[in-house]
């Protein structure tokens, strides 16, 4: 799905030498991740994947609005790296509204908070974040990695957008971008047209997709929902007698009801089962043959229209013209990703 890089081009996986910052070693054959998430249930499944991913190493861990508020966004990245011991990663507040200044939250789906609306009273506090700005650190850190670093954005844009504006430069210092968003059949699950993350910034979504000439790689939603996991596979998963399991049983157990409703059923579209959106989109990040099959387009989102604002539009016939193209994932190999979910709560 990606493309091989001879020794000279991989930068810090190269074998002859180590990558040092600030004190901290980084060893080479790692990939260097940024994540950049608004931390709702799924993207807590897709952060506990990647951190039980051996050949994986986090520079760190940038905060959008989305799911729920900013502030609890934060919080939840705190509980979950507090919950897998790696309080040592850096995690960065970004900005709590759209480009436009609004602010759309699905509470019904992941709770108020985000994660379930689990009290937790000895869950980390906002203290733990650093000053930094989430931008500022983002472009720092690709400063720091040049060609190095994959970005994986599994909320709104908005950073992404912001860090593209303020830095020009800041796209094509990644290796790649992977993003979990966008539709490409018009099948919304929040509008009758579009995908959550899109259409809760569709300007930031715009800006990404026509500035970030990196290879860019998409989970779509379709392509999250047709790879849906039986219920039995759930309820196994979450049955393990382990810290990490039991944990994720609470806070899932929201979005679970939901999910399995009347309402809920329907925004499944593709049939029923469990859906990690998040977690589709950072599997492929941490091993690229997860992806069987994928297609290369131009892409664009729509801002104008009534029914579809927010909509990414998939130019298939190639009409637009457009320079840059996308891989979208269109196949999965369904029990290497049941794996890595396993291996994130183990």
């Amino acid at each position: 799905m990606v493309e091989n890089q001879d020794e000279k081009t991989r930068g810090v996986r190269s074998s002859d030498h180590w990558g040092i910052r600030g004190g901290e070693v980084i060893q080479p054959e790692k990939k260097l991740f940024i994540l950049d998430v608004d931390a709702g249930v799924d993207d807590a499944q897709a952060i506990m994947m990647v951190l039980a991913a051996p050949n994986v190493h986090i520079l760190g861990i940038t905060c959008t609005h989305g799911n729920t508020s900013l502030d609890n966004v934060c919080k939840n990245v705190l509980r979950v790296l507090k919950l897998c011991n790696k309080m040592e990663i850096p995690v960065y507040r970004g900005t709590g509204t759209s480009i436009m200044g609004t602010v759309f939250h699905d509470s019904e789906y992941h709770g108020k908070d985000g994660l379930g609306d689990i009290l937790d009273p000895d869950a980390p506090g906002l203290e733990h974040i650093k000053s930094e700005h989430a931008v500022n650190a983002m472009i720092r850190m690709a400063n720091e990695h040049p060609g190095q670093v994959s970005l994986v954005a599994i909320g709104p844009l908005t950073n992404l957008a912001l860090a593209a504006k303020m830095e020009p430069t800041f796209p094509s210092k990644l290796k790649n971008l992977y993003i979990m968003g966008g539709n490409m059949e018009a099948k919304g699950n929040v509008k009758v047209c579009g995908e959550f993350n899109f259409v809760t910034d569709p300007e930031a979504a715009s800006i990404v997709l026509s500035h970030y000439t990196c290879p860019t790689y998409i989970a779509t939603l379709e392509y999250c929902l047709r790879h849906r996991l039986p219920w039995e596979f759930y309820h196994k998963w979450v049955a393990h007698d382990s810290e990490k399991a039991r944990f994720m049983k609470k806070i899932s157990a929201h979005t679970v009801e939901y999910a399995q409703g009347e309402k809920g059923s329907k925004e499944m579209q593709f049939g029923s089962g469990f859906v990690s959106c998040d977690s589709y989109g950072m599997s492929a990040a941490i091993d690229d043959s997860v992806v069987t099959e994928h297609a290369q387009y131009g892409v664009t989102v729509e801002l104008q229209g009534s029914l579809t604002r927010g909509m990414m539009v998939v130019d298939i016939r190639d009409i637009l013209k457009l320079k840059h193209k996308v891989t979208i994932f269109l196949k999965c190999d369904v029990e290497k990703f049941k794996q890595q979910m396993i291996n994130a709560l183990n």
